[in-house]
């Protein structure tokens, strides 16, 4: 499980816009990676606006933001266009990133029991480090809390 001071596990995974967005390429700068479960569900697509609303003040700070769930590009690319997100969205349909982050595990719902995606946001340092994890996330007010660490995290001596 990743937690903080590790090094963030590295990752290649396509994004929304035919991209592809590589870990380890983005560093220097900070990296605000929220996992969550599914596309269009109500806490999910409250999270991605939020984001998506605060991705101005992100990126003045230089901060990439990215949302990760296993969906697929085509459903995450439709979850984009119907609601006007902003911010990329990797595909990891695998759950090969989900299980290196701690964020694939079992849940339990109507009794029944099954594997899926535990709503995290992990902060990087421009170093590459983990420098704040959120496990368990409720949503409101959620993606304001990530931006004050982040700039926070851009005071802090070591992230030069």
């Amino acid at each position: 499980m990743t937690d903080i001071s590790d090094f963030a596990p590295d990752f290649t995974l396509p994004t929304t816009g035919s991209g592809e967005i590589q870990l380890s390429a983005l560093r220097g700068a900070p990296v605000v990676l929220f996992f969550y479960p599914r596309d269009d569900t109500s806490g999910c697509t409250r999270e991605a606006l939020d984001f998506t609303a605060l991705a101005p003040e992100f990126d003045q700070i230089g901060a990439h933001v990215i949302g990760i769930s296993k969906d697929s590009i085509a459903k995450h690319e439709k979850f984009r266009e119907k609601h006007d997100l902003t911010v990329p969205l990797a595909s990891d349909e695998h759950a090969a990133a989900c299980e290196d982050y701690g964020v694939w595990v079992e849940k339990k719902m109507y009794g029944k029991t099954f594997m899926g995606i535990e709503r995290a946001t992990f902060l990087i340092g421009a170093d590459g480090r983990v420098a704040r994890v959120w496990r368990k996330v409720k949503v409101p007010g959620h993606a304001q809390e990530v931006l004050e660490a982040a700039r926070a995290e851009l005071q802090r001596p070591s992230s030069q």
